[in-house]
């Protein structure tokens, strides 16, 4: 991995990074609007690409979602000024593998696109889940039924990944509550069969399968 797109519009910070990287032995474009990173990610010339959010043209979230869009897994590092929750949130389930917000160190954001160099060698990811004409996209985060696409809300999506990583296995409403919820739930609470009766609703009735007195199965 030693092909890097700079996607950065900011002149001062894109010299400044662009310098920092070839010294230290990795070949470097500077994308100076959103359009021109777009056509460049789209080529597969690049092994990573640094993206700014606050981006002239197509912004960095948009950049970021046409990519995942267009099945592209070319790594992504956001290096951006916003530093809220919700825009890292944001940025990190549409298809960012890292957020780091300005100013940085430079040996930081070195150390990052090192690891990613350490991690390409490995196994591809898997992004996407399937079971029957049940598919699950985890860049996109949308599933699709019988081809059609179907819109999830971040409950439903970490629901329905549970279900197709354990396909055919029973899982507990403690299993469940635990995984999407985490440990601040109600054992008592009906909330898994209000979300479980959703997904039906968007996928199929037939799609989840009530064992009783046990919980839920993906046939």
């Amino acid at each position: 991995m030693n092909r890097i797109l700079i996607a950065e519009d900011e002149e001062r910070i894109a010299s400044f990074v662009q310098k920092g990287l070839r010294a230290n032995g990795f070949t470097t474009v500077v994308a100076e609007d959103g359009d021109m990173a777009l056509s460049h990610a789209l080529t597969g010339a690049f092994d990573l690409m640094l993206l700014d959010i606050g981006l002239p043209g197509r912004d960095g979230f948009t950049v970021l979602r046409e990519l995942r869009e267009a099945r592209v897994t070319l790594p992504v590092i956001v290096l951006t000024a916003r530093d809220s929750v919700r825009d890292t949130v944001a940025g990190l389930e549409g298809g960012a593998d890292d957020w780091m917000t300005k100013p940085f160190r430079f040996e930081e954001l070195l150390a990052r696109v090192r690891l990613r160099r350490r991690t390409a060698g490995r196994a591809p990811e898997v992004t996407l889940l399937r079971s029957g004409s049940l598919a699950l996209d985890l860049r996109t985060r949308r599933a699709r039924a019988d081809e059609r696409t179907v819109d999830l809300t971040a409950r439903e999506f970490v629901l329905l990944e549970m279900f197709l990583r354990h396909p055919g296995q029973v899982l507990s409403r403690e299993q469940i509550l635990s995984h999407v919820w985490g440990y601040d739930f109600d054992p008592g609470s009906n909330i898994v069969d209000v979300y479980v009766r959703a997904l039906r609703r968007k996928l199929g009735a037939e799609r989840l399968e009530t064992v009783r007195g046990m919980g839920y199965r993906l046939p």
